[in-house]
């Protein structure tokens, strides 16, 4: 088995800003796995936030052994980009090597398009009034805030996306009193929910405080082990491939997630279709697809998603699985 491993950068349509800083293109690792004349592949985002830098991720995959399969693979490389790039890749290997798409490997209905969110960076609010005017015609809308003068801003994209069902993405750019202060006009404003509004490890915090909407955990979240501490905290969680480490553990964490009564979003880094590919299986019928990536490139990979009024579509075995 041969593994190699690429860097590829994506320049974006524009400058996407959160409230931990901005960039103009996303930088991702390809994987690729050759086996018996069969090649796979997959992709990840290394994620600054989780101390996560492409020379080393590139260098945990370096480390991997000569043999193995995704079952010993669980155990060689923690939950995390590396993990997911090189188990996206076992999984479009596998499938090429029996002739049949991932989906069916793994036990999955046959998969079809889903809804997607559209991400608006965070901006002045006259500049995301803009931008929300441009996209009125989505049926949702993802905002990305955090800031301590929020308010301004997310009155801006109401008024200029009147009929847009609204998510807000606060980065852990909250503290617990800016939450509860806007916590009341949420509803007014057809807010659909609230994700990660304060840092990880103050989840302790949301106990006894009012849920108007509800809230959903990103960064509190990797895997299925932390979903223990998370009950009663937060309503909703936030599962994606670079930071379950892949699709066979985020299929785990999608199935204990929905036994212990959360509900789901199925998210993703700013990527390109080869890393959205294995997420659109992930998210059938999940409550809440973000999966735009592709849409906030200048410039995709070839036999990339299809995304249209029916949202975005699962790949062709073109391009993954």
């Amino acid at each position: 088995m041969q593994i190699d491993v690429t860097r590829d950068a994506f320049p974006l349509a524009q400058v996407f800003r959160i409230s931990r800083g901005a960039r103009t293109e996303a930088k991702v690792l390809t994987v690729r796995i050759a086996k018996n004349g069969v090649t796979g592949w997959g992709e990840c985002v290394p994620y600054a936030r989780y101390d996560e830098t492409l020379d080393s991720v590139e260098a945990q995959i370096a480390g991997l052994p000569d043999t193995f399969d995704r079952t010993a693979l669980q155990g060689l490389l923690p939950a995390g980009a590396a993990r997911n790039a090189v188990d996206c890749a076992l999984w479009d290997l596998e499938a090429k090597t029996a002739d049949k798409r991932v989906w069916e490997l793994a036990g999955l209905a046959e998969p079809h398009p889903e809804i997607t969110a559209y991400t608006l960076s965070l901006d002045e609010p006259d500049a995301m009034r803009a931008s929300a005017a441009k996209h009125a015609h989505r049926p949702l809308l993802k905002i990305k805030l955090g800031t301590p003068d929020d308010m301004p801003r997310l009155e801006a994209v109401r008024a200029g996306a009147p009929k847009s069902s609204i998510i807000i993405d606060a980065n852990e750019g909250w503290s617990a009193e800016i939450y509860a202060d806007l916590a009341p006009h949420l509803s007014r404003l057809g807010v659909a929910l609230v994700e990660q509004p304060l840092p990880a490890g103050e989840d302790s915090a949301l106990d006894g405080i009012a849920r108007p909407v509800p809230v959903c955990a990103d960064e509190s979240c990797h895997d299925r082990h932390d979903l223990d501490r998370l009950q009663g905290r937060y309503d909703m969680v936030n599962i994606k491939l670079d930071k379950t480490g892949g699709l066979t553990e985020a299929l785990a964490t999608l199935e204990r997630a929905k036994r212990l009564g959360f509900r789901v979003m199925i998210g993703c880094m700013v990527g390109s279709s080869l890393a959205m590919a294995p997420a659109v299986l992930l998210a059938q019928g999940a409550e809440v697809t973000d999966l735009d990536g592709p849409l906030l490139l200048a410039k995709d990979r070839d036999d990339a998603l299809v995304f249209n009024e029916a949202g975005v579509h699962p790949s062709e075995a073109a391009l993954w699985g």
